[in-house]
């Protein structure tokens, strides 16, 4: 098969690298649409660099993964899916809702994968925090608090934190696009909200143009839950946890640690388990990868297939909108668990 890496940032290179490990007899190429002289040699681990997406489209790869800023990704996943190019869009997939519709039906249409970044849910802890909730080891779970955060310099201390994605918004940065990692797991836990409200802005003094902590909160009927997500670029001690609460019980994760604590009213004692610890982080996005793999050569049906991508994204653009607006946004037309 011939693949395809659409830009090379931190995560399309960790794609490049994986790939080459999964498939090392692959024929692999490369789109850098920002390529200049000074970086246009081919890439280790490419077979072939492109720096527009005509040359791209004509070497007419079976698989892309589009791993650019999010604000770029329709423009290009379109006409890849138009050539019959099965996609992996890193997360979110796009930077707004217009034009999901048709790509996401286009790829149903033509029985093409499209299948969406979101590689928190191969976490064998966050899998497992899932499948007790889902067990019913806390009764009902009436409310959530998530929270994730880490000071935005030191995501990439290599570089400068003013010119990445995160930092921009006309590049789809920002905390409520950028960690929508939290939006995608609550949405795989619990489904659409009944309604997303969001307050937070620029708080720090770093020197950029987004949001830099936000609070949400998603409001869920039958049956009724109370979910509060923390967001932030801006905290020294990084942090993602999540606390479930139940009727019977309460449960914790900890997705940095990958360990989880649940208390059982019943026995009133908490119970730990830590044999669901990823030595490896990087083991999530080989798992990703392969399991994109079999949905194209087996047809094993995506575990975040571009409907949900979009889904996800709807929970995020509400935020956005509740944010700009100071208003409480209605999640009409989407279906309730």
């Amino acid at each position: 098969m011939r693949y395809l890496i659409v830009s090379l940032g931190s995560i399309g290179r960790r794609h490049l690298r994986n790939l080459r490990v999964l498939r090392p007899g692959a024929h692999i190429a490369v789109l850098r649409q920002h390529t200049t002289v000074e970086n246009d040699a081919v890439p280790e681990g490419a077979d072939q660099q492109f720096t527009t997406l005509e040359q791209a489209l004509a070497y007419q790869p079976d698989a892309a993964i589009i791993a650019g800023p999010s604000t770029t990704h329709l423009d290009i996943a379109m006409p890849l899916a138009q050539a019959g190019v099965h996609l992996l869009i890193e997360k979110p997939l796009a930077d707004r809702p217009e034009g999901l519709d048709t790509l996401v039906a286009h790829c149903k249409k033509h029985a093409l994968v499209l299948m969406t970044g979101y590689n928190l849910r191969f976490s064998p802890s966050l899998r497992e925090t899932r499948r007790l909730i889902e067990s019913g080891a806390i009764g009902h779970v009436l409310g959530v608090r998530s929270e994730v955060g880490q000071y935005l310099p030191d995501w990439r201390p290599d570089g400068d934190y003013r010119q990445t994605v995160s930092a921009q918004r006309a590049l789809g940065g920002g905390a409520l696009l950028e960690l929508s990692h939290e939006f995608d797991y609550l949405y795989w836990l619990f489904g659409h909200p009944a309604r997303v409200t969001a307050r937070g802005g620029h708080y720090s003094r770093l020197e950029i143009d987004v949001e830099d902590m936000v609070e949400i909160t998603l409001e869920y009927r039958l049956p009724a839950r109370l979910i509060n997500i923390h967001l932030d670029l801006v905290q020294r001690a990084p942090v993602r946890r999540c606390r479930f609460i139940g009727d019977a019980g309460t449960l914790l994760w900890d997705g940095l640690t990958d360990r989880i604590e649940c208390y059982k009213a019943e026995t009133g004692k908490w119970e730990t388990f830590d044999q669901f610890v990823c030595p490896d982080r990087n083991q999530m996005y080989l798992d990703e990868l392969e399991h994109f793999f079999r949905c194209i050569e087996h047809g094993d049906i995506p575990l975040i297939d571009g409907a949900q991508g979009q889904d996800v994204l709807a929970i995020a653009h509400a935020a956005q909108t509740s944010l700009k607006q100071t208003i409480s946004v209605e999640m009409s037309g989407h279906e309730q668990q």
